[in-house]
């Protein structure tokens, strides 16, 4: 094979892992589920070889699990994975804040508070269409969070993490009520960065992890 064939097929094997974590974002592949491979090739579209590449990331990622001769099964989202993730995310979330805090890199905190209070604002009201929008705000504090750890590794772990939990987000509604409740213990956080005490920042993250898990029904 020439370089160029070989760039080309590792080009669609990219392609097709990130419409294979695309799918597993969105719940159209969902927690649980079995597919076949040539169920897997035709629903991400691309090529049996490119498919066989991503299935084989995903699998190191976690997201599924790889039945030799059978096809791929994705990943559990029962309670204990659940708190494990959970727990990693609320782990990766507070030592990104401390960082933030101690080397006062806060920029773009007003903006993402904005943010919040609208959606927060918005919820309170029932207005409708919600969930999508109220989704993408709650993923950007844990991104921007994330961002604060800047060390490569800690990100990458960050990362695939984000990955699993959105597989065990799409089997749980958004409600309007649990967006109140999630935007205003985000909005406690931003609060408590914005203050510079790394402690109740820290206590905030912890208390919104508890409050998460209870409202999926896994308390801690």
């Amino acid at each position: 094979m020439s370089q160029s064939e070989e760039a080309g097929t590792d080009l669609l094997a990219d392609r097709a892992f990130r419409a294979l974590r695309e799918g597993l974002r969105d719940g159209q592949l969902r927690a649980g589920q079995f597919l076949s491979m040539p169920a897997l090739v035709t629903e991400l579209g691309f090529p049996i070889a490119a498919v066989r590449e991503a299935v084989k990331r995903a699998d190191g990622a976690g997201l599924l699990t790889v039945l030799p001769k059978r096809g791929v099964l994705v990943m559990d989202a029962g309670p204990e994975t659940t708190r494990a993730c959970m727990d990693m995310r609320a782990a990766l979330d507070a030592e990104g804040a401390r960082r933030r805090i101690l080397t006062d890199r806060l920029d773009g905190i007003a903006a993402l508070e904005a943010a919040h209070r609208s959606v927060l604002e918005e919820a309170r009201a029932n207005q409708p269409g919600l969930s999508p929008r109220a989704m993408k705000t709650d993923l950007s504090l844990h991104d921007y969070l994330a961002a604060g750890l800047n060390n490569p590794l800690l990100s990458a772990a960050y990362e695939g993490n984000r990955d699993r939990i959105a597989v065990i987000q799409a089997l749980r509604p958004f409600l309007a009520d649990r967006v109140i409740s999630a935007m205003e213990e985000h909005l406690a956080i931003l609060s408590a960065m914005q203050a510079r005490d790394a402690v109740a920042t820290v206590a905030a993250i912890r208390h919104h992890y508890d409050q998460t898990l209870r409202w999926w029904g896994v308390a801690p």
